[in-house]
């Protein structure tokens, strides 16, 4: 029964890395927020190619390469190049919404992923917090703020996600809360402030 939970938990933790998330909740944002074809095309884009492709491209590049040493990247001191790559990529993407003028949720909620990436940056070199975690807390806050209370049906996927993460040992229960915890407040917080700050 453990080998089973453990294939189980593998399964979620592989279908939802943080970057499943991102194009999944920006094809939503793209098709419900947006009502011109080319601010459509551009979100969706910009999600899947530096939200998506380029973060998993780059980690299997570094595991290639025997700078990350697992698929859980579970050595804490491994996850600070990715991290700040990955920062750059979001910042490219940023700017591309920002030039399209894109509806302004979709580009508060862009804006969390540099931001959250680096507060974890920083919170990673004395504790591994949940990245999963915090990757599919973030996605849940920025569909709350937007539809609403409807949207908390999605917390059962962020239950699981952080349920996969201590099955298979990669974190303990005080990183998993915390990610969810830091990434849903973090997320919620800056939308609304940004979204006020630019109506």
């Amino acid at each position: 029964m453990q080998l089973n939970h453990n294939k189980i938990a593998r399964i979620i933790s592989t279908l939802f890395v943080p970057p499943s998330f991102t194009i999944i909740v920006f094809t939503v944002f793209a098709f419900l927020l947006e009502t011109e074809f080319l601010k459509i095309v551009v979100t969706i884009l910009v999600a899947f190619l530096f939200g998506f492709a380029a973060p998993i491209i780059l980690f299997v590049v570094l595991r290639k390469r025997k700078k990350i040493v697992d698929l859980d990247a579970s050595v804490k001191e491994e996850r600070t190049t990715p991290f700040l790559i990955s920062v750059g990529f979001y910042l490219i993407g940023l700017i591309i919404l920002v030039f399209f003028n894109v509806n302004i949720i979709s580009i508060a909620f862009w804006f969390c992923y540099i931001s959250n990436t680096l507060v974890t940056i920083l919170i990673n070199r004395h504790w591994k917090i949940s990245a999963h975690a915090m990757g599919a807390a973030g996605p849940l806050a920025a569909l709350i703020y937007t539809f609403g209370p409807k949207a908390l049906i999605f917390t059962l996927i962020v239950f699981l996600v952080g349920w996969s993460r201590i099955q298979l040992k990669v974190h303990n229960l005080a990183q998993v809360i915390a990610g969810i915890l830091l990434a849903f407040v973090s997320t919620y917080l800056q939308i609304y402030f940004i979204v006020r700050f630019f109506e």
